[in-house]
């Protein structure tokens, strides 16, 4: 039985939030991916809304959150996702 709790900190607002309500970036090997599932390997940042991706892309927080540097593809599928909601 598992009963932890998750929690996770957005790096737009740095409000710690259940991690099933944020969206995962990651950063492996291969490149920058949206992890839907949350299980990829790899480095990983959370963020809550289309708000606070744009407070941490102004504030470069996903860049030193992933220690590498976002492309601008990646921005614009993560824009797009936050669009839907």
């Amino acid at each position: 039985m598992n009963d932890k709790v998750h929690f996770r900190m957005c790096i737009g607002c740095q409000e710690m939030m259940h991690k099933n309500k944020l969206l995962r970036i990651c950063s492996t090997e291969k490149g920058i991916f949206v992890d839907k599932t949350n299980k990829m390997g790899g480095r990983g940042a959370y963020i809550c809304s289309g708000s606070c991706l744009k407070t941490a892309e102004k504030r470069k927080r996903l860049n030193r959150a992933l220690k590498t540097a976002v492309p601008d593809e990646i921005l614009c599928l993560l824009y797009k996702e936050f669009e839907n909601e």
